[in-house]
């Protein structure tokens, strides 16, 4: 069984990432290049996915208020709790697991990905693996931008991942901070239990940093191809983002709009 799931890894995604990392080297002699240009046409294909898990974990901030509040009315009866939580959900069409998806493909992509680059970079491509009107380059030379070394760790390349992993975790944790500032503003005579957090909000808050500590060492261990592959994917995603948000701050600022009292003019 094991066999046969890394044949199917191997025949399904690795082979084929191999073949167009080759493919892009062959075209532009560069590997640093040829390693932003394959992530870009992977950031594309998966656009739908990431899109979907964006909408997601919005969605999963825009019903935090209706959430904490049934936390709150059954926090003294867990059983019952749970079953009000997942009844929400329902109503909602929100899967709270969805999210899970992307990041599942993301890792796997990066698995492969790490195995590409250890097989490729400073070496000759294994002619086994490449189709058959796939052109052979023989040695690939690991030094990116003509004086980037690509093959081994790089602490700076690593750095900059982190930040801006940190920088997209922020960023979609905008809104939900904005609606906290609210809720502080309007619990300054309320007790502490009424304004404590709830368990998913600490989950999310404790991500936003562990998230580029994980980055930051795995960073400062592997290959530096490896982290700029996932220093530009971070950057495909923090547009991409950039542009569903915005959509949809504009959709609340008309509807906002539309539901004003018409005497206020």
């Amino acid at each position: 069984m094991i066999g046969f799931i890394k044949s199917f890894f191997s025949f399904l995604i690795f082979q084929p990432l191999y073949n167009a990392l080759i493919i892009l080297y062959v075209i532009i002699p560069d590997i640093g290049a040829a390693i932003i240009l394959l992530t870009i046409i992977i950031r594309l294909l998966l656009i739908p996915v990431s899109k979907k898990s964006i909408a997601s974990q919005k969605r999963m901030q825009d019903i935090q208020p209706e959430l904490k509040k049934i936390q709150k009315k059954y926090k003294h009866d867990r059983a019952l709790q749970g079953k009000k939580v997942m009844e929400f959900y329902k109503e909602k069409k929100v899967n709270p697991t969805s999210g899970c998806m992307p990041m599942i493909i993301q890792l796997v992509f990066l698995i492969a990905l790490y195995r590409v680059f250890i097989v490729g970079l400073g070496s000759d491509a294994p002619t086994e693996l490449l189709y058959s009107f796939v052109k052979d380059p023989g040695q690939l030379n690991p030094i990116a931008f003509g004086f980037f070394d690509l093959s081994v760790p790089s602490i700076p390349l690593a750095i900059v991942a982190a930040a801006l992993q940190f920088y997209q975790a922020k960023m979609m944790m905008r809104k939900q901070e904005k609606e906290k500032k609210k809720d502080k503003e309007k619990s300054k005579n309320k007790n502490k239990d009424e304004t404590e957090p709830d368990f998913s909000t600490m989950i999310q808050q404790q991500l936003v940093y562990m998230g580029p500590v994980i980055t930051l060492i795995i960073g400062v261990q592997f290959a530096a191809g490896l982290i700029l592959y996932w220093a530009i994917t971070t950057i495909f995603m923090i547009v991409q983002q950039h542009f569903v948000l915005s959509e949809d701050e504009d959709k609340e600022k008309k509807l906002n709009k539309r539901l004003a009292p018409s005497g206020n003019k």
